[in-house]
């Protein structure tokens, strides 16, 4: 079976869809700030924002994971599983502050 190291261009919509009503909520919340709303509305809307940006990061990750070290192991060249292993280290080390 062959994986490509590009996730399908169908899993690339859906996360921009997601980003694009992100950016509306953003917006939202910037209007919100400019109307003096309520503190509680706002972080509400900001927690929601931060859950759904989450949501798209865990999908980003799993087609990463999905397609490109999935093609690194797959094709047996060590030196590309280290670096896809180590990419993949850094980044849960910065997230998580390890």
């Amino acid at each position: 079976m062959s994986i490509t190291t590009a996730p399908p261009a169908e899993d690339r919509k859906k996360s921009l869809a997601r980003l694009k009503r992100i950016e509306g909520q953003v917006r939202g919340v910037a209007r919100m700030l400019e109307e003096d709303r309520y503190c509680i509305d706002i972080l509400t809307q900001l927690s929601a924002i931060k859950s759904a940006l989450g949501a798209v990061e865990r999908e980003i990750l799993k087609d990463h994971s999905r397609h490109c070290v999935a093609h690194a192991i797959d094709s047996g060249n060590a030196a590309d599983q280290h670096e896809k292993m180590n990419e993949l280290i850094e980044l849960l080390a910065k997230h998580y502050r390890l």
